[in-house]
């Protein structure tokens, strides 16, 4: 039988099948409980796409329409499975987790984030994660405490 007759994935469709895994952060997975919502949701949405694209007849779009959706659901199933809930500080007196701090930069800029976890961080919507350098700069201080120097000096005005 010729090759012509036989149907065989291109390299394209086999590199648009075949996505490498979302990488895992090395440091604990701790999430608010709107973090682990957030999660959840996100988990329900790549298992209906991934459901979805298993209706598509045509097989080489069916792979590559599920490809993303399915390295998603593996990437959230793995963060749900480690998730450390981590309930709302108790006290404003320090910067904890999920506390939103308010600073002032040497520049006299004055910017508000909620630390939170990695996977729901997202410093338009302020929020950065406790991993990033500002947050674990922040960790533990009081409102008045000034952390970093020189041009890189902040200050915080305030715990919520």
């Amino acid at each position: 039988m010729s090759v012509a007759f036989t149907k065989e994935d291109s390299a394209e469709t086999a590199s648009e099948t075949l996505l490498p895994d979302r990488p895992i952060s090395p440091h604990p997975n701790l999430v608010t409980e709107a973090g682990l919502q957030a999660l959840q949701t996100q988990l329900a949405e790549a298992r209906a796409a991934y459901e979805a694209a298993q209706a598509i007849d045509d097989v080489n779009e069916k792979r590559r329409q599920s490809a993303v959706p399915l390295r998603d659901v593996r990437y959230l199933t793995e963060r749900l499975r480690t998730a450390q809930v981590v309930a709302k500080p108790e006290s404003s007196d320090t910067v904890a987790f999920g506390s939103t701090v308010t600073f002032s930069r040497a520049d006299g800029r004055v910017q508000t984030y909620r630390i939170v976890g990695e996977d729901e961080a997202d410093p338009k919507a302020g929020s950065i994660s406790f991993v990033a350098p500002v947050a674990r700069s922040l960790m533990g201080k009081a409102a008045g405490d000034v952390v970093g120097s020189g041009a890189q000096e902040i200050e915080i005005v305030s715990i919520a």
